[in-house]
């Protein structure tokens, strides 16, 4: 569990759809290309292969297409393989902080019927899709031959009534539905009492500008916000307040994946023939295709994964109403997808995420601290712009140098005494902040003699929004001294920083459980000749995010910099003995 790298997969086990809905993401592309690939046997192939690679689903939804066209056994034994899947990885997954359901659909519930028998003996939950207002349903939702499809949808629903699992569905706006907010209202109310959806798991979405060929047109922010507000005009004090102030509009909160710094960290939709997109809003669109398990490793998947969405994000200039917004720690400018469909940085449901944001109580961050961890973080490029002002902390305050990490829990990784040990021919040694040292310590290195650093596992985690990019961080100063920089500061010599990245530590065999482990004594014999062979010399350990925290900290608060002006990280002082020359003296 400790490595495991946990990811939410959504699986499509079928291209081909039975409706041809006017908004459709997909567009000409619901057709079944690979009939002769089983469903069943990718999905399998790519959760075994994930595992083998340290990376594990928490969850397996299924998606389209349009999954019920299955054929019924083909349905069942995917269903059967997720739920097996889960029972079997119940215990760790919860542990590791995830809920575990039951296997999930997302469904157009045309074809819902087919498929009844599955759908109870495995309690299957369904996310279903409708059009509100119930009236609108057919001018979008048809068939491929044109036909309605509102009175089957209906009816399928209907047999659900005594099907133990959860029953939802979601309904995607656009202005054209915005218009008729009265019939919405009234229809949520239908649905609530007249059928066995549970209404309070109901979910909005809001339609962008897509592929429709101007049959839809979205709602700007204006229409979103009062969307929002109208539905808590109506909702407030109900059986439905609870879905209001959740799940209804969740989609737009934190928790939802286009509220991620990174959603290629933990997002992937897998196809039947092995091809791996970001999700649904990124399936069939090169910018965000990340490969194909069959042919590409899973470590790869993931380079390109994070590598496509940082350069999503990136396409579009960063706002400058985002740089001053104290909502941005929260929305994370949104979706990387829909931004670029736009061409616009900014989220295009900012408005409707601030208000839902303000309804349910968060804090308001616009500290420059706060926007700049993300900036640093997300878009380096202007980086500099955002780089908060140094605050001197008030007079009466506390501005001892210990007072001041014990303030600041990012601080912690840096100093930490339990973080590295070396071990020199067998001998450990525990390493402390060099500032924090109440004593020198000296060990004597030499051609031939071990050394390992230990570097407890969790340390890579630290401060690391990407601790796959994260990296240990080694310098190795001389005690011979330099003058450096424009103010003349004398000091031991920079000789090298080298840094190991967490994917290639992983791989390094450790014999300490709990800890990665790196042999150091050909690193060292690559710069003995530049030693100092009269000063003892200095090794640095700390991690490249870390390192960054330190030196935001410093530009952030003048008495930190003045007392941690000097290397602050896990040190260890040795002297290099050239044996080959004493023997020959």
């Amino acid at each position: 569990m400790e490595n495991t790298k946990y990811i939410h997969l959504l699986y499509v086990p079928t291209m081909a759809c039975n409706l041809a809905c006017r908004y459709c993401y997909l567009e000409d592309e619901t057709k079944d290309h690979y009939r002769e690939m089983q469903p069943l046997d990718t999905l399998q192939f790519a959760v075994e292969k994930f595992r083998n690679s340290g990376a594990k689903p928490f969850n397996i939804s299924l998606h389209g297409g349009e999954v019920t066209t299955l054929p019924t056994e083909e349905f069942r034994r995917l269903i059967r393989f997720i739920s097996d899947y889960y029972e079997e990885n119940r215990e760790e997954l919860t542990e590791a902080g995830f809920r575990v359901g039951r296997p999930h659909i997302k469904t157009n519930l045309y074809d819902l019927d087919r498929h009844l028998d599955t759908i109870r003996d495995y309690e299957v939950s369904i996310s279903g899709s409708l059009d509100l207002p119930l009236s609108l349903h057919e001018s979008y939702r048809v068939t491929k031959g044109g036909e309605g499809t509102l009175q089957r949808i209906l009816r399928n629903i209907e047999l659900l009534r005594e099907l133990p699992g959860k029953k939802k569905v979601s309904a995607t706006l656009f202005r054209e539905h915005y218009e008729h907010l009265d019939e919405i209202v009234r229809d949520i109310r239908y649905l609530h009492e007249n059928t066995p959806l549970d209404m309070n798991d109901f979910n909005f979405m809001i339609g962008f500008d897509y592929n429709s060929g101007g049959m839809l047109h979205p709602m700007s922010g204006k229409e979103q916000v009062d969307l929002f507000r109208r539905m808590h005009e109506e909702f407030e004090g109900t059986e439905l307040e609870e879905g209001l102030k959740g799940a209804w509009f969740n989609e737009f909160g934190p928790e939802y994946c286009t509220n991620c710094d990174d959603c290629g960290d933990k997002f992937f939709l897998l196809e039947k023939n092995g091809d791996i997109y970001s999700c649904v809003r990124g399936q069939k669109h090169e910018e965000f295709y990340y490969g194909n398990i069959y042919r590409d490793s899973v470590e790869d998947i993931f380079e390109t994964a994070h590598s496509k969405i940082i350069a999503a994000h990136r396409t579009q200039d960063f706002s400058e109403d985002c740089g001053k917004c104290g909502w941005l720690y929260l929305c994370k400018t949104g979706c990387p997808f829909v931004k670029n469909v736009y061409h616009d940085g900014k989220s295009y449901t900012c408005e409707l995420q601030k208000e839902l944001y303000k309804s349910r109580g968060y804090e308001y961050r616009p500290d420059p601290e706060t926007i700049y961890s993300y900036v640093r973080n997300m878009r380096p490029e202007v980086m500099e712009k955002y780089l908060p002002e140094a605050q001197v902390p008030e007079e009466e305050a506390d501005t001892s140098l210990i007072s001041i990490i014990r303030q600041d829990p990012r601080l912690a990784g840096i100093y930490d005494s339990h973080a590295f040990v070396l071990c020199v021919n067998g001998e450990d040694h525990a390493l402390e902040s060099q500032i924090l040292k109440q004593v020198r310590e000296f060990v004597y290195l030499a051609d031939g003699v071990s050394v390992k650093l230990y570097i407890r596992r969790d340390i890579l985690d630290l401060e690391s929004p990407y601790p796959q990019n994260n990296s240990l961080y080694m310098m190795l100063l001389s005690g011979d001294t330099i003058t450096y920089g424009d103010e003349g500061r004398t000091k031991q010599a920079h000789l090298m920083t080298h840094q190991i990245y967490k994917g290639v530590l992983e791989k390094m065999p450790s014999d300490r459980e709990g800890w990665y482990c790196v042999e150091l004594g050909g690193i060292l014999g690559m710069y003995k000749d530049v030693l100092s062979k009269e000063n003892p010399n200095n090794l640095f350990f700390t991690t490249a995010d870390l390192r960054d925290v330190h030196y935001q900290k410093q530009k952030a608060n003048a008495y930190y910099h003045i007392q941690a002006i000097n290397l602050p990280f896990q040190n260890i002082e040795f002297y290099y003995l050239d044996l080959s020359e004493e023997e020959e003296e």
